[in-house]
């Protein structure tokens, strides 16, 4: 029989764990429109750019440039590539950042892997980037990582999983937020969602004219 009641179901760690994400999820939200937040959104729409970018090397495309704007919008510059994998990438890597951050916040080596992979991907982007905007996003989050581990290795300060565990939330709401954002709250003609949900359209049109033809 299952145990409805789950007593004893959640060790201290467990606790600790649920309530940090209950809590900067509520924070996310709150402060979302407001400048506090501005850089991680900026890394987070880099996150999301650098998913479009990694779904046109897989698909055998040519990526041009990534940019990252100070008014937190972002393009990625392709070539070639597969168009209806590349388009939605950008929202399915959020999530899959978000939800490889947030496991690998569990615990501190696989928080330290993530740190060091993820500062190493910014070094990468420099080269890459095509504005100052970019670089200077890149530099100033190596630079933070590198407080915040070093602080984790010198001192009693235990922050490098909850910065990760941050990071990872933010990736996972950021794409319901913002689909939300740019087709309900406002429209913005030239996000993603806009692009998605006119090849959406046009993919359902297709077949329904295919449809009618037989």
């Amino acid at each position: 029989m299952p145990n409805w009641e789950l007593k004893n179901c959640c060790q201290h760690d467990q606790v600790v764990f649920l309530v940090c994400v209950g809590v900067f999820t509520v924070v996310i939200l709150a402060l979302w429109r407001t400048f506090l937040l501005t850089p991680f959104k900026l890394i987070t729409v880099f996150l999301h750019e650098a998913s479009h970018a990694i779904a046109c090397k897989l698909t055998c495309g040519q990526v041009e440039g990534i940019q990252v704007h100070a008014d937190e919008g972002g393009v990625t510059q392709t070539r070639g590539g597969i168009y209806w994998i590349i388009l939605p990438a950008g929202y399915l890597g959020s999530s899959f950042w978000g939800m490889a951050l947030i496991v690998a916040s569990t615990n501190i080596v696989t928080a330290r892997i993530a740190a060091g992979c993820f500062a190493l991907a910014l070094f990468v982007v420099l080269f890459v980037a095509k504005n100052w905007t970019l670089r200077g996003l890149c530099i100033g989050f190596i630079i933070f990582l590198g407080i915040i581990w070093l602080l984790q290795e010198t001192t009693k300060v235990r922050g490098l999983r909850y910065v990760i565990l941050f990071i990872g939330v933010m990736n996972s709401l950021f794409s319901v937020y913002d689909i939300y954002d740019d087709l309900m709250s406002r429209r913005v003609h030239t996000s993603d969602g806009e692009s998605l949900q006119k090849f959406a359209h046009a993919l359902v049109m297709v077949l329904h004219g295919a449809s009618y033809g037989e």
